[in-house]
This record gives structure tokens, C-alpha cells and sequence, in this order.
């Protein structure tokens, strides 16, 4: 049986790139509509009730109205917006963060997609928190560069504009000096920290691909573990995953410099431990896609569990 699929605000860069994942894929039909229908309450809202799952690539507002016109109980719906990463009655939608996050996300009918920087920092931390290597209330840092797409249509059109201001034009620059990220809430919550993270986030000029940091000093922490201590702890979650790899010590300990876009283009997210064992120091390090398992790829992933199709089929 052929599943339909409707994505409210597919004409956005987040749609655009799920769009492209369900292409040609015989197994779903992916519901569409005109420009004029994407504006007439009445068409969109029996696309949302005339499919089998909906995915929302749409503002935090725009999201929380379209789940409001949803009133068959039997649409499944996916949220790439932020407006439910931390709301009761929604599954987060990160199926390797937990050991039973796959069978939470196959059971709901709800499911937020996490954010971009949220998953590679929860990909860093949860595990750790989990193993109580880093304690709950331990004060973490974050911090990180990401492709200027992640900023959607507004940043995109400033960084490609060729009239822009000079100011623009620089190789990267750091945003969210308010500390008020929009992510740091599904940060907090999704680690099991008690404090939200102080999170120093950047934009570089390159248009996808990012690296998550967290630095940590493992002679503050209570154990004093070690850096193979932490790649341990990260290479036992992730074992059998297909979509998040952890570089080996071997691996790492011959990497000098990583790349922002090393993992551009594609659906997946790899993690490495770069550690100094006499200083008790180690910068924990995810690379991904802001576009791929930051959003669409993830996206998929989700849809792919709660149709039970297997996991990355498409991606």
C-alpha cells in the first residue's frame, strides 16, 4: 500500500531538501499543491488531513496552526520546526539518542525533529550524562561553525546576495551573543543536564556542513576519565548505528585539522574524541549535514520508523 506523504512548506529549504530524499521512491506518494492552494486554508487543511503522515517544515507559529487544523486522528506528523522539541505529547525525533529511541519513534504519532546544533551536541553529551561520566549540573560549553543555509531563506539571500555589504562578505562570524539560541531548550532537556549549555555558535561562508564542539576538562569531572574513557562511552551507544560513526583513537590521533563540510551531502553524522591524556583535556567533535541528519535526513529517518520502513531507505 502506497502511503501518502504531505510536507506543508515544501517550497522552504528544509522541504526542498525532503522533497528530494522521496523522490522515486515507489512506496510513497508525495501529496502537492499549487501556489494557490498552498494559500487556501481550506486546500492545505484537507492535505493535512488526507494523508498518512504530514511532515511541517514550516515558522514555530505557522507549525502549531497546522497541527491545530489536524483533526483525523490518523495522520501521523513529523515537525521540523522548533515549536515541539521540548512539548508534552511529542517523541523526539533523534532515533540513536536513546538505546529504545527507535521503538519510541515507531509508537507515536507526534514526532519533533531536533534541531541542527542540537544533534550533534546531544550526540556528545547524552551518552556521557547517561554513563554519569559527566554530571548532571557539570557546567558544559558548546560551540561550533555551521553552513549559512541553516539560517533558512533570509540568511541564505544575505550571504549569496552579490551586493551585499561588506560586512558579509567575511569567511565566518558568531550570532546568538543574547544566548537565547532557540536550541538550547531541546538541548537542555534531550542531554539531562540540569543548566542550559553555554552555546557559542557560528556561520561560515560555505553553504552546508557543520562541526559541534564540546570541550571538556576530564580532570574537573568526578571520575578523571580518560579520553579513551569517553570514546568508549560514545563508541558503545552508537555501536550498530547506522547513521552515526565514531572515528576510532587510531583514527583521530592522525587527524590534524577537520573540515566543516566533511560531511556535506550526506545523511550522516560522525563523532570523533580528540584528547591530551597528561592535561586531562579532550574536545569531543560532531560532523554532520545542517541539511541532512540536522534536518531532511532526519526527517526521512523519522518517516522511514514510523511507516515501518526500514530506517534509511532513501537516505
Amino acid at each position: 500500500m502506497t502511503a501518502r506523504i504531505f510536507i506543508d512548506g515544501a517550497a522552504g529549504t528544509t522541504g526542498l531538501e525532503i522533497r528530494q530524499r522521496l523522490e522515486n521512491r515507489g512506496e510513497l506518494s508525495v501529496i502537492s499543491l499549487s501556489d494557490a492552494e498552498r494559500k487556501d486554508a481550506a486546500a492545505r487543511a484537507r492535505a493535512l488531513n488526507g494523508a498518512d503522515l504530514v511532515i511541517l517544515c514550516l515558522p514555530d507559529d505557522a507549525a502549531r496552526e497546522a497541527v491545530s487544523l489536524i483533526d483525523n486522528p490518523d495522520v501521523q506528523v513529523i515537525d521540523a520546526s522548533s515549536a515541539h522539541r521540548v512539548a508534552p505529547g511529542w517523541t523526539y525525533g533523534f532515533a540513536e539518542l536513546e538505546p529504545d529511541g527507535h521503538e519510541r519513534i515507531k509508537a507515536a504519532r507526534r514526532v519533533s525533529n531536533p534541531g541542527c546544533w542540537a544533534t550533534g551536541f546531544l550526540a556528545l553529551t547524552r551518552p556521557l550524562v547517561r554513563a554519569g561520566l559527566v554530571p548532571a549540573d557539570f557546567p558544559v560549553t558548546a560551540n561550533g561553525v555551521s553552513g549559512y543555509s541553516g539560517g533558512g531563506r533570509s540568511m541564505i539571500a544575505e550571504f549569496e546576495d552579490p551586493k551585499a555589504p561588506d560586512y558579509t562578505q567575511t569567511v565566518s562570524r558568531i550570532y546568538g551573543l543574547s544566548l537565547k539560541h532557540k536550541h538550547i531548550p531541546e538541548m537542555t532537556r534531550h542531554s539531562g543536564l540540569a543548566h542550559p549549555p553555554l552555546f557559542e555558535p557560528g556561520v561560515g561562508r560555505f553553504y552546508r556542513g557543520m562541526l559541534v564542539e564540546v570541550p571538556l576538562p576530564l580532570w574537573a569531572l568526578p571520575g578523571k576519565p580518560s579520553p579513551r574513557d569517553i570514546h568508549a562511552a560514545l563508541a558503545n551507544a552508537y555501536r550498530d548505528r547506522a547513521l552515526v560513526k565514531v572515528a576510532t583513537p587510531e583514527d583521530t590521533s592522525v587527524i590534524t585539522t577537520l573540515d566543516a563540510e566533511t560531511m556535506a551531502n550526506t545523511n550522516a553524522m560522525a563523532l570523533y574524541v580528540f584528547g591530551n591524556e597528561a592535561a586531562g583535556q579532550a574536545r569531543l567533535v560532531a560532523a554532520l549535514d545542517n541539511l541532512g541528519k540536522g534536518a531532511g535526513g532526519a526527517a526521512v529517518q523519522n518517516l522511514n520508523i514510523m511507516l515501518g520502513l526500514p530506517e534509511t531507505q532513501g537516505l
